[in-house]
């Protein structure tokens, strides 16, 4: 069983859970035991204790009784009497033997000993006697726990009376193994009288139920203090753990002292307990053994459906959606099957639906631009494989087409183009011909194994075809269209090379109005260099190669400079200077003009600003294109600009040409409120070369007109231009326009136009086009012309 696989994971699972729940209620069991236990052993310690008290109290009562026996005989009252010592000392002894005392003494009331069964009594027995009889005093007898020697003894001490005491009886009776064994037996504890040595050099075990090795082990623990001043203390002898108490039992003068020592063993008190914990042991691995084998069954019964699934998934991915998935199971897994079935089918009919989109345009129904490739690299390949065979394409643009989407409505327009690809698909000449719509009002035309003139035969037969109006929704439309062609192996060797070479003569053949044109290398190479001029231009604004150049626009009527028109210049690194003429156009129809109106804009703005500052207020005007104001978000460029350099709108003016306007007046003229609703002002550039402004003039938000230079630089000498000048000035006053005059070349223009009420005015009388700093220069050194006499006449 690999353990990457799911279900060798799900088993390990299993089989880890049941050992940790099982572990862990072992150990919970085991510490519930053990501290159970514990409890146990300490309890039974303190009744242990008190029994062990009781039975010494008992034991000495007994040998008190023991001794008054002998103590109440009158032949050893007679014999003390007398002082007979030999039978008092063999009374002492007989007596002793009988009651089990190895000590016996006779006492005076004077405190001497009178006669002993010792023959030279110890010093610890004859000070304990002496204490002892102090301490019974006038009673009938004490007792007491001494050390004599190494030894723990019970002595008593009874006085003999006749009737007064006339002496005491005191007898040692020594703590002996039968005293811990009957303990042992009431309590099944182990008890150990220990015994300190003299000198403090250690303790010695006097009697104990312990083995002899386990008793010097004992010996050993106690001997620590800590142990000693437990009440209860846990000790390790030969391997087991004893809980113990410490029972203090007798202390001498000489600072020895004896110790019972009451112990359990833990082990034996767990014991009965080590079955229980076996069966969990055995319960546990049958545990793991049971769950391994129902994990590994479960585990498959969840695998194996996933199993099943993972191979029709993979089957998926390469594409085969025949063989379906039956999992008959009503749970989750059973569910999941369903849903992959289901997904299986609606996958299968996606891809048909896919396909049919990938190579298919949905509103016509015709091939659409991947698979029209697709054929055309077939043709290519068939024509490759015969000895001079050929292919061509045609590719075609409607003319106008823009122009009826946007009078007539989308609807109408893909209507038109569904009749368009119906016609196109009647005129096909040839065998084995197609017809594709490559998007938007493109189509194309496949000729496989068609020579040139085949192609061209065939192009003329469309344009013939589509010079019949279409009718439609009531509507009549007139189409026209530029067709290019390209054809293998004359134009290249596959599908790419061919169908752009044929993209780029039908927008020749668009723009210069040809109908049909056959692609030539010549044509690319125009393309090429019009690429490169668009690189150009490109660096130039990256490394900042283009100039800001000013005309000056002055108030004919005071001779002031009011601000003037911005314009551009290109200093080439290698060409040098490049006029206007030479790159404007271009970058106008490749849509650069965008880029180069933000970087005026800019560059104006700034100039704007910082003549501002120093107290030189003057209004700019820039030019737009027909490119920026199709530009839906040229406003926002330019409120971005002015916020930039704290600048407010009214201080620029924006010309805009009468062609620019015309090009599409409904986006022109939404643009253009826009910008004069931010506060911008708003020029006609060039007016009167146009010829339809006039119908959308009262409608443009404008405030200026510029007449086109034109008409003004000879306005002097043509008594025409003059009354065209006059009437586009009062016109323009008509309409509260302000009008500003361009071309104004000599002085005489300049009072000619002044006389006419003309605003503003521009020229190289004035001032050329300028570079900034030469601009400012001029500005402090212009001088207006002297005012003519007011009796002079100047005629119109």
């Amino acid at each position: 069983m690999r353990l990457y696989r799911l279900e060798s994971k799900i088993v390990a699972l299993f089989i880890i859970l049941i050992v940790v729940v099982q572990l862990a209620g072992f150990v919970a069991i085991r510490t519930a035991i053990d501290r159970n236990a514990r409890s146990a052993i300490s309890e039974e310690l303190v009744l242990g204790q008190r029994v062990f008290v009781r039975l010494l109290e008992q034991n000495a009562q007994k040998l008190t009784q023991g001794a008054r026996l002998l103590a109440s005989d009158f032949g050893f009252r007679q014999a003390i009497g007398t002082d007979d010592r030999e039978t008092i000392a063999s009374v002492l002894a007989n007596h002793g033997a009988r009651i089990g005392a190895s000590k016996a003494m006779l006492i005076g009331i004077d405190g001497r000993i009178r006669a002993s069964t010792v023959e030279y009594p110890d010093t610890d027995l004859q000070r304990s006697s002496l204490e002892l009889v102090r301490k019974a005093g006038d009673s009938n007898g004490a007792s007491e726990n001494v050390v004599i020697g190494d030894s723990l003894y019970q002595i008593v001490a009874v006085p003999i009376k006749a009737p007064v005491t006339i002496a005491w009886v005191v007898m040692g009776f020594p703590v002996d193994r039968q005293l811990v064994s009957d303990m042992r037996e009431l309590s099944s504890l182990q008890v150990s009288i220990l015994v300190s040595q003299r000198g403090a050099r250690g303790w010695t075990a006097d009697v104990s139920t312990l083995a002899p090795p386990e008793a010097s082990m004992l010996v050993h623990e106690v001997a620590n203090p800590a142990v000693r001043a437990a009440a209860l203390a846990d000790l390790q002898i030969d391997g087991n753990q004893y809980r113990a108490r410490l029972l203090p039992l007798a202390r001498a003068s000489n600072g020895q002292e004896a110790v019972a020592v009451l112990q359990r063993s833990v082990s034996e008190a767990v014991a009965p307990y080590q079955r229980l914990q076996v069966i969990l042991l055995s319960i546990t691995v049958l545990g793991v053994l049971g769950g391994a084998g129902a994990s590994a069954v479960m585990a498959r019964r969840i695998t194996s459906p996933l199993r099943e699934l993972a191979s029709v998934a993979k089957r998926l991915g390469t594409g085969d959606y025949s063989e379906g998935l039956f999992i008959r199971r009503h749970d989750e897994i059973g569910r999941l099957g369903n849903a992959f079935e289901t997904m299986r089918g609606e996958i299968a009919q996606r891809e048909i639906k896919i396909t049919r989109l990938a190579y298919q345009d949905q509103l016509t129904g015709l091939p659409n631009r991947v698979q029209f490739a697709d054929l055309l690299r077939e043709a290519i390949a068939q024509a490759a494989a015969r000895s001079g065979g050929s292919c061509h394409i045609l590719m075609m643009d409607l003319d106008r087409f823009q122009q009826v989407n946007d009078v007539l409505g989308h609807s109408f327009g893909d209507d038109l183009l569904c009749q368009v690809a119906a016609r196109l698909a009647d005129q096909l000449l040839y065998p084995g011909a197609k017809v594709a719509r490559l998007g938007g009002d493109e189509f194309a035309i496949l000729l496989p194994d068609v020579d040139l003139d085949g192609a061209l035969n065939q192009a003329m037969q469309i344009l013939r075809a589509l010079e019949q109006p279409l009718s439609l929704q009531e509507q009549t439309v007139d189409l026209g269209a530029g067709i290019g062609i390209s054809g293998y192996p004359a134009h290249g060797n596959n599908s790419d090379t061919l169908l752009s070479r044929a993209e780029v003569a039908m927008y020749i053949a668009k723009r210069k109005g040809s109908g049909v044109l056959v692609y030539d290398p010549a044509i690319d190479q125009s393309s090429q260099e019009s690429l490169s001029l668009l690189s150009e231009l490109r660096r130039a604004l990256e490394r900042d190669e283009f100039m800001l150049y000013l005309q000056p626009k002055l108030d004919l009527g005071s001779g002031d400079v009011i601000g003037g028109e911005a314009l551009v210049r290109w200093i080439h690194p290698e060409k040098g200077f490049i006029g206007p003429d030479n790159f404007i156009p271009f970058a106008e129809t490749t849509g650069f003009i965008r880029m180069l109106t933000t970087w005026m804009m800019e560059k104006v703005a700034r100039l704007s600003a910082e003549l501002q500052a120093q107290g030189t207020a003057l209004k700019f005007s820039v030019n737009l294109s027909t490119r920026d104001l199709l530009d839906q978000e040229l406003p926002m460029t330019f409120e971005a600009i002015l916020q930039r350099h704290r600048l407010k709108p009214s201080a620029l003016c924006l010309e805009i040409t009468e062609s620019a306007i015309m090009d599409d007046p409904a986006r022109a003229q939404h643009t253009l409120e826009r910008l004069s609703a931010m506060g911008f002002a708003l020029s006609i550039d060039d007016f009167g070369t146009g010829y339809s402004s006039l119908a959308y003039l009262k409608r443009l938000p404008v405030d200026e007109l510029k007449i086109d230079k034109s008409f003004v630089m000879k306005m002097a000498q043509d008594q025409d231009d003059a009354k065209i000048v006059r009437s586009t000035i009062d016109l323009g006053h008509n309409l509260g326009l302000r009008v500003v005059a361009e071309g104004v070349e000599s002085e005489a223009v300049w009072f000619l136009l002044r006389q006419m009420g003309c605003d503003q005015g521009q020229g190289y009388f004035m001032g050329k086009p300028m570079p900034v700093d030469r601009f400012l220069e001029w500005l402090h050194q212009w001088r207006a012309p002297a005012t003519l006499d007011q009796s002079e006449n100047v005629a119109v």
